[in-house]
């Protein structure tokens, strides 16, 4: 799907309710969830007018619930809700993107996305393993990754645990590290797999949060190994 354009082809916002083209029998259109400045793709759901207005005027993301028959904002219950950066059509005006900052997981399993559990398909069809980023390139992960925090950083939402590590002194951050850094040894030495895999994902995000405390851009770091990756003898 692609935004809606100008005869210049320029992407626009949509202007108004009535830039869209509903679902003549269900009065709904299919709405993409989008992460603002980190491109990811949080969830699916669906707007009639009365949602997509309300989403505009609150600039709380609104959906339209077919299980509960009436409006729903998203985070009502759980508290993790999505602010509205920017709202798009595609080209046919007949699905919604919405560009929002999530505050909290989207995902009611308390995962980042909804995307991120479900089964994946191969390129020929057949179906992957489960558990979408254990199976994704860890460069692209980590690149979302260090996206996540630095938006966090930007916008310090109250109650995340990124917030509070980005917020608190240096020596802490330096702390964690250190022991994740241990915990990935023991891992390594006493326990199964999995295990090592849960402390070193652990790792890597709170080395993530000391590098973005710290002004330290993930390119530098790719440099250096890059540069001892070339050597015969790292």
């Amino acid at each position: 799907m692609t935004g809606s354009s100008t005869s210049s082809g320029t992407p626009r916002r949509a202007a108004a309710v009535a830039d869209v083209r509903f679902d003549p029998d269900t009065g709904l259109v299919p709405t993409i969830v989008q992460e603002s400045g980190g491109g990811r793709v949080l969830m699916l759901g669906y707007m009639n007018a009365a949602a997509l207005q309300r989403t505009r005027e609150t600039g709380r993301v609104t959906f339209w619930s077919r299980s509960r028959g009436r409006l729903w904002e998203k985070g009502e219950t759980s508290g993790n809700w999505l602010e509205l950066r920017r709202i798009r059509t595609d080209c046919d005006a007949d699905a919604l993107l919405v560009e929002a900052v999530p505050h909290g997981p989207t995902c009611h399993t308390g995962r980042a996305t909804c995307f991120e559990a479900g089964p994946a398909l191969d390129a020929d069809g057949g179906t992957a393993a489960r558990g979408g980023p254990r199976m994704t390139n860890l460069v692209r992960v980590l690149q979302e990754l260090s996206r996540t925090i630095a938006i966090r950083d930007r916008d310090r939402p109250a109650g995340s645990y990124t917030t509070e590590l980005l917020a608190a002194a240096p020596a802490l951050r330096a702390r964690k590290v250190a022991e994740e850094a241990v915990e990935v040894a023991v891992a390594a030495l006493a326990e199964p797999p999995d295990r090592l895999a849960e402390e070193s994902a652990d790792l890597l995000y709170h080395l993530l949060v000391l590098w973005q405390a710290d002004g330290l851009p993930a390119d530098d770091v790719a440099t250096v190994l890059d540069s001892r990756a070339r050597r015969e003898d790292p």
